[in-house]
């Protein structure tokens, strides 16, 4: 039996699985939070749930390839700060995930993004070009990224949708372009390794979510690839406005799917 009999996925689906895993490569060395729209194509093709737990290999894969490509750009004092936070929303999304509704979860989600996301807006405006990134280490630079950590840990564990709301932060935060990329691939890919044992707790990972994963997980390179392209070519501020956009289409997504 194949794995697209396995999972009673037709020939088109499987493209649109590959396309989707294709995107997550793109956008994890070039427009962050882009994979929004993945996670919505890999929740339209297969059953929801399933697809949370199928969809973490893949990008687990774009961390990866998106770590060796901007390793040297990453801001730690920043990722220190974050981590104990987001452990804490890790674990609060596991517990939400054992009942919450679907819908509501979507709904949440997809609106704090869009406040977020006019908050960014309006720093961004606000801050000169030159600024940089937000100090850690002061009080209201603590509290912030216990929030948003907080915040996108439980958005990455019960929905993969954390990726907007660290874009949200890092922008809001001054970082410019390969700051944000090299802080922001380290970050996921220690989050969504640490969230692996929750998902196989939960049952979303399993046997057969893997061997899906494993005909997967090789159109993420040329994703990748293309992303390191394009980002060279991409200036900081058309970078942000891609972002921006990519997150409101996210959540716009998850209103509507």
């Amino acid at each position: 039996m194949d794995t697209m009999t396995l999972w009673n996925i037709t020939p088109w689906g499987f493209a649109a699985l590959a396309a989707a895993a294709f995107l997550v490569g793109f956008s994890k060395t070039s427009v962050s939070g882009a994979n929004t729209v993945s996670l919505a194509v890999f929740a339209a093709v297969l059953p929801a749930r399933d697809s949370v737990g199928i969809l973490l290999p893949v990008l687990i894969a774009g961390d990866v390839l998106a770590v060796l490509a901007y390793r040297r750009h990453a801001h730690w004092p920043t990722l220190w700060k974050l981590f104990p936070a987001v452990a804490v929303g890790v674990v609060l999304g596991t517990f939400f995930l054992m009942w919450a509704d679907d819908g509501a979860v979507r709904v949440s989600i997809a609106v704090t993004l869009l406040v977020m996301t006019g908050i960014t807006v309006w720093r961004t405006r606000s801050s000169r070009p030159d600024d940089a990134p937000d100090a850690v280490v002061t009080r209201s630079g603590r509290i912030k990224a216990r929030s948003y950590g907080v915040l996108g840990g439980f958005t990455t564990m019960v929905a993969n949708a954390g990726g907007p709301v660290m874009s949200m932060y890092l922008l809001s935060s001054g970082f410019r372009k390969l700051g944000f990329l090299g802080t922001s691939s380290f970050f996921f890919l220690i989050v969504n390794v640490g969230k692996v044992p929750f998902s196989v707790g939960l049952g979303l990972i399993d046997t057969r979510a893997l061997l899906l994963d494993a005909a997967l997980v090789p159109f993420v390179l040329p994703g990748s690839l293309l992303g390191r392209w394009a980002i060279t070519r991409i200036n900081q501020r058309l970078f942000e406005q891609l972002v921006i956009a990519a997150t409101v289409l996210g959540a716009v997504q998850l209103l509507l799917r």
